[in-house]
């Protein structure tokens, strides 16, 4: 089916589409309350054009949409795509890390506090997430230290006779021995359950008045373990910044932009206090808007086990904010509200958010340039390059035995691989496993094509290989007038780099980043090419297979994996199944299946049978292959299992 017929045909329902370009990756997910509305406007002349769209819409090549109830789960299911194709072209939350909770066991009479990383429908009480995990770690540790909570995982009944060390050490009261009541523990329970809410200053006059009261009964050790414990929780305190007079928990999100790059920072405020804050970076966001990017941080970030606060604010209005609100109650239980205030205390919280994000990105900016121009200039230094190399491409060849043999291009450019540029070369000029030749070929199809058409040159030809390969490489360009160009090639065994006409290969540090880039370059066009190759290895045996079975010419083996997917599934098809594939007759589909599947000798003879006059064949239950009729028949009337002969 074409792209106008599926177009033609979308549901007018709430549903999610994808696109795919020629090669079937997903250029982009997206939703919508109306399918047929929102896919078939990328494709109208009258729409309002900008560039993103416009770079979308050249380079759809097919389409699918999956139909949901309503707008909201169309909303969950395009939050699962994003994250499991990454599209090229929908707003990346690169930073995909899980963020742990502590988890207090309140499902269990005498409860543990122990660390999770997901939050799980089992009773218990969790808290978090921390940002980052050191400040789990930190809460923790202060946590026992304050409260003498057991660390232990065995059974409590009070009758162990003597407790362990967390006892001689003040950690715990020894509930195991009976030692401590259950009444007492839950009074411990409820002072720590106060203290990871935040509830710490209640918790702080108490252990002021307990050390003055041990200090006048003179018990100073007593005291000490007090004063140390009153220390500690100060020291936290102190770190949590207060930038609310209310006892509010609130999610602040602010974003800032720079050209084609973004950074949204998140303050993690819980009763007041600014207790965490982390920023995300975004890049290739030019064409979408301030609250665009925020949309997608917040449906990539939150569905992550991560639990919004009561209230989310936004330096910017995201688009169907009552729908994210809804989607957000949904995760945390109970009910979000998502605002982006103009004025007052909640808008001077989300300027702090968009000032401190503006200082993140800066430093970011500048770190990662500063990190390219270094990389630059020792690869410009190490190999006697004439100038920085910013844009590098990387050769290889791929092949087993001589057969389907593949070149591979990868592009490194402006310190990250460019994939929009790779190129892959089947060969077709070498006869056998000759990986001088088929390079030669490879070099001399891309750079001709380029002397031809004027496309951009790279500023070093790498190559996977020793000083054989890079001699081949230094013979094409010269022969095409390239000889100008920079050729290097880097060899696998030693790590070892061989320039131009240099006698000795250079043995460049192994920690360098220079010699980390170029690694990195070779190792793409490897994989770049083995991927290749793998791929018309697969096919060509797929063709092999199908075309020893007599009736399936390239036309019926077309419709047969285009229609089921792969030679896998023709394989596992059923009659039934290969039967309704286009062009398939019901005949062909059971030499198809008898070909993957002998018939036993007990099989065959009931087969002889079916075909006797006066019995007529069917298919099995499972649509697999002829059964008696009379068979089914009587199963049927005598009670036994249907089709029980057939399987």
């Amino acid at each position: 089916m074409t792209l106008e017929e599926k177009l033609a045909r979308v549901p007018d329902r709430p549903g999610v589409y994808l696109y795919r370009d020629a090669k079937a990756q997903v250029v982009y997910v997206g939703k919508a309350a109306s399918l047929r509305s929102r896919v078939r406007s990328y494709f109208q002349e009258s729409r309002a054009h900008d560039p993103k769209t416009d770079a979308l819409v050249r380079q759809i090549a097919d389409l699918e949409v999956i139909v949901t109830d309503n707008e909201l789960e169309a909303l969950m299911l395009e939050a699962n795509l994003v994250r499991k194709h990454r599209p090229r072209y929908n707003i990346i939350l690169r930073d995909d890390k899980h963020y742990p909770f502590l988890k207090l066991t309140t499902d269990e009479p005498f409860p543990r506090l122990v660390v999770a990383r997901r939050v799980q429908n089992d009773g218990a009480t969790y808290y978090g997430p921390f940002y980052p995990a050191t400040a789990m770690r930190e809460t923790l540790k202060l946590t026992r230290q304050l409260f003498p909570l057991r660390t232990c995982a065995i059974t409590i009944d009070g009758r162990l006779e003597r407790p362990c060390i967390q006892y001689a050490i003040h950690r715990c009261n020894a509930p195991c021995t009976g030692w401590e009541t259950r009444e007492g523990y839950a009074g411990t329970v409820r002072d720590v359950q106060r203290f990871l809410e935040g509830r710490d200053d209640e918790i702080a006059q108490r252990l002021t008045d307990e050390m003055e009261q041990a200090a006048g009964d003179l018990k100073f050790e007593r005291a000490a373990v007090l004063r140390d414990q009153i220390q500690a929780l100060n020291k936290v305190r102190e770190r949590q910044k207060i930038i609310s007079t209310e006892p509010v928990d609130q999610d602040v999100i602010g974003v800032v932009r720079q050209g084609d790059d973004a950074c949204v920072e998140l303050f993690f405020v819980r009763r007041g206090r600014l207790v965490g804050r982390e920023a995300f970076f975004f890049d290739r966001v030019a064409g979408w808007a301030d609250g665009e990017i925020l949309s997608a941080f917040l449906r990539q970030f939150y569905r992550r086990s991560v639990t919004p606060a009561p209230e989310v604010l936004l330096s910017e209005d995201v688009p169907e904010a009552d729908l994210t609100a809804e989607w957000l109650s949904g995760l945390a239980g109970r009910r979000v509200q998502v605002s982006a205030p103009q004025r007052g205390p909640r808008r001077e919280f989300v300027a702090m958010a968009e000032a401190n994000a503006a200082l993140a990105l800066q430093n970011h900016l500048l770190s990662r340039d500063n990190r390219q121009q270094l990389v630059l200039e020792e690869l410009r230094r190490s190999l006697s390059l004439p100038g920085p190399p910013n844009r590098i491409e990387g050769y290889d060849i791929s092949n087993i035995q001589g057969t389907e043999q593949v070149g591979s291009m990868v592009v490194w450019e402006n310190g990250e691989l460019k994939k929009d540029d790779y190129k892959r070369f089947r060969i077709r000029t070498v006869v056998g496993a000759d990986d001088f030749a088929s390079l030669r070929e490879v070099l001399a199809r891309r750079f001709g094509r380029a002397l031809e058409e004027g496309g951009v040159l790279p500023d070093l030809v790498l190559i996977d290989g020793g000083r054989g390969q890079l001699n081949v490489g230094v013979q094409v360009l010269q022969e095409l007038g390239l000889d100008w160009l920079p050729v290097a090639s880097l060899a696998k065994q030693e790590e070892l780099v061989f320039v131009g006409d240099q006698a000795q290969p250079l043995a460049l540090d192994p920690t360098s980043p220079a010699l980390h880039t170029l690694q990195r370059i070779r190792d793409e066009a490897h994989r770049f090419a083995v991927t290749y190759h793998k791929k018309l290895r697969t096919r060509r045996t797929i063709q092999s297979v199908l075309d020893a079975i007599p009736g399936v010419g390239p036309t019926i083996r077309t419709s047969l994996l285009r229609t089921l997917g792969s030679a896998r599934r023709v394989r596992q098809a059923s009659v039934a199944e290969l039967a309704a594939v286009p062009k398939v007759t019901p005949r062909l589909a059971q030499r198809i299946y008898e070909h993957f599947h002998p018939p036993a000798p007990a099989d065959a003879a009931a087969g002889a049978d079916a075909g006797a006059p006066g019995r007529s064949a069917t298919l099995d239950p499972a649509g697999n292959r002829p059964v008696p009729a009379a068979v089914l028949s009587d199963d049927a009337s005598t009670g036994g299992e249907p089709g029980a002969r057939g399987r």
